[in-house]
């Protein structure tokens, strides 16, 4: 059992015990070393990542070569690459371990069947996948409304357990900013 999984699950909706246990038997655990990654651009994405430890990133390489984060993933959070899944394509994305990490994956074939034998797996999933949607369009406003000092304000207020444990290069790339912006905003104590 995956008490961390099943207690986040409980907050959106009740599985019975038996639908826990035949959940369970999905998953498959993984280990991840620091910097080793969990999808490479080219390979196909197996599925949804339950992040029982760590943290993780989702990232693409742009046209100037620079790798721009999509995502962060801490525990008790999913990450994939939702567009490579559902096109059934080559990810044109990295999902790699900023820490070392522990995840349960849940692979597409699963889930297909865990949604058909468990309606209530598929309504939590439509929860995340709407939480996830929010969250973006919320970043997106944030990047077109915001200054870059604003934006940092906002990020390190609303999610100060990144600011130690994301590296200075890759919460710029996720604030949409170059390192050294991000540097002269810390030396001003901003």
């Amino acid at each position: 059992m995956y008490p961390e999984l099943l207690a986040h699950i409980k907050r959106y909706v009740q599985l019975t015990p038996a639908e826990e246990q035949l959940l369970c038997e999905k998953l498959e655990p993984k280990k991840f070393k620091k910097k080793e990654f969990l999808l490479e651009a080219g390979k196909h994405c197996h599925g949804n990542y339950f992040v029982v430890k760590g943290c993780l990133r989702l990232y693409f390489v742009n046209n100037k070569l620079n790798e721009q984060i999509i995502q962060f993933g801490i525990e008790n959070w999913w990450i994939t690459d939702y567009d490579g899944l559902m096109s059934k394509q080559a990810s044109t994305c990295y999902i790699q371990a900023i820490e070392a990490s522990e995840v349960l994956l849940l692979n597409e074939k699963n889930q297909a069947m865990l949604f058909e034998q468990i309606p209530r797996l598929e309504s939590y999933f439509r929860i995340m996948m709407q939480k996830a949607y929010v969250a973006s369009q919320r970043r997106i406003g944030y990047i077109f409304n915001q200054t870059e000092e604003e934006r940092y304000i906002h990020f390190s207020s609303r999610f100060p357990e990144f600011m130690q444990r994301v590296p200075q290069y890759m919460l710029a790339s996720y604030l949409g900013f170059t390192p050294q912006f991000l540097s002269r905003l810390r030396a001003k104590k901003v």
